[in-house]
């Protein structure tokens, strides 16, 4: 004989399980079409070197000949090609076999990559900075195109992929004889539909943590609750520097559009200036040929010397500025996390006036940046084999998931198909207590949820209840 206790649970474990049904029911019709943009330009930027190298060709390597001229030389031929062009950055090159990249403006603001055989000073070609699919995909990823708003939608759809992972968690878990019959197994034999679920369930449940570590990593790009919340705990403070005045100019300022070429804890810090007697400031976002008296040769030996290898460089950009190095997994520069590495020179005296090294960022600095090398698949070739198959798996889910839907719609309906509210003590406590937490540490989907809140319950279940009622 079955327990009363037992009998008395079934309805509230059922009850549970279409609330928890319903939640990730709403959460998947917002995020599917998140997930599928998210994983596809992911995939596109996992492959950057390689859409790169097939897109140029022969103009990214050239015949090792001798010792590489002096980067002053090589500077000098850019400034001969281009003699209205504005120099910003100096790539050397990666390989003895691969091209040095001096990064120029043109007049007309355009930012072109100028392409030098750093044995021969001769120019190869030149690549337009805006023409990369990789800062293409990752304007999609980031902000969909529409800046602000497509950055709040983006942040929406990853806070709301918590809820959904909790909820789908709970509905994989196996609680009774029909769930354990699927449970880590792929049904091809039971139709297209048990199929559909099985393969939905089992890799969004095996893949939760990898799909939260995403989530997590990404959200501190996010313009609030990564801008505003998360990314002030993790900035660098700029009062550690030697006692140089700051400019207005942050280290944010000096990535290139999308591409994220400083270390994501130093992009709210101001950047320190230089100083000269007689050297005024400038105008406003003035830019002005390269011209400094400690020279690029200089600057690349010294940090040679201190031990960068892998390295962009940013010139000074006005009488203020300061030449800015950088290696750090964000930008792709190096594999290995713990050897991030930025400093600041002053272009008179070449004195050193910050040298910020992942030993200098507090935990949650070091957490983003471990993070943000395995969200980006950058720290080995198991870590971008393993990010493109992860890929493919989010890809997955969200088309079963999507599938799965459209099948279940009453058939010649306009209806959601939303799964019904049972009768019975429905309250679950660990789906609650998510509820509680996103609206709380993410205030974009915490707004978002409480509209899903009040549209189910004023207009479905009113309607519902409506027809019902007139039946």
């Amino acid at each position: 004989m079955v327990s009363e206790s037992k009998t008395a649970a079934a309805p509230a474990q059922k009850a549970r399980y279409f609330t928890a049904w319903r939640w990730h029911f709403y959460a998947g019709l917002f995020v599917i079409p998140f997930m599928l943009m998210l994983s596809v330009t992911g995939l596109v930027m996992l492959f950057d070197d390689e859409i790169e190298s097939a897109r140029y060709g022969d103009m990214l390597t050239v015949q090792t000949s001798g010792q590489p001229m002096q980067p002053s030389e090589q500077l000098n031929a850019v400034n001969q090609a281009f003699p209205e062009a504005t120099v910003t950055q100096f790539i050397p090159a990666r390989t003895a076999d691969t091209v040095s990249r001096f990064s120029i403006q043109l007049p007309s603001g355009e930012t072109r990559f100028a392409i030098v055989n750093p044995y021969t000073g001769e120019m190869t070609g030149t690549i337009d900075r805006s023409d990369s699919w990789y800062e293409l995909a990752n304007n999609i990823h980031g902000t969909l195109l529409i800046g602000d708003l497509g950055d709040r939608l983006i942040e929406t759809a990853a806070s709301f992929m918590i809820l959904l992972l909790v909820s789908g968690i709970y509905l994989w878990w196996p609680k009774d004889a029909a769930s354990r019959a699927g449970f880590l197994k792929i049904r091809t034999d039971s139709g297209s539909r048990i199929f559909m679920r099985d393969l939905h369930s089992n890799l969004g449940g095996v893949l939760s943590i990898v799909l939260l570590f995403f989530v997590i990593s990404g959200l501190a790009w996010a313009g609030v609750w990564g801008g505003k919340i998360v990314q002030p705990w993790g900035s660098f403070p700029a009062e550690r520097s030697k006692n140089a005045p700051e400019s207005v100019i942050t280290h944010k300022m000096l990535n290139h559009g999308s591409e994220e070429e400083m270390p994501w804890n130093l992009e709210q810090t101001p950047v320190p200036t230089s100083q000269h007697v007689g050297h005024g400031a400038p105008e406003p976002n003035e830019e002005r040929k390269y011209s400094a008296d400690v020279s690029i040769d200089q600057v690349v030996a010294m940090v040679k010397e201190v031990g960068f290898t892998h390295y962009k460089l940013k010139f000074p950009k006005s009488d203020i500025g300061v030449y800015t190095l950088s290696a750090n997994t964000m930008s792709g520069d190096i594999s290995d996390p713990t050897q991030d590495r930025t400093m600041h020179i002053d272009q008179y005296s070449g004195e050193v006036l910050a040298d910020i090294t992942f030993s200098d960022y507090n935990w949650m600095a070091k957490s983003m940046a471990a993070g943000i090398a395995l969200h980006k698949g950058g720290v080995s070739v198991i870590n971008k084999v393993l990010n493109v198959l992860f890929c493919l798996a989010f890809i997955t889910i969200s088309i079963t998931g999507g599938v799965m839907w459209w099948k279940r719609r009453p058939n010649g309906s306009r209806k959601l198909g939303a799964p019904p509210v049972m009768a019975g003590n429905g309250f679950w406590v660990v789906g609650t207590m998510t509820l509680i937490v996103i609206c709380v540490l993410f205030p974009l989907a915490g707004l978002s949820v409480v509209a899903i809140l009040c549209i189910d319950w004023l207009i479905f279940r009113r309607v519902q209840s409506l027809k019902h009622a007139i039946s």
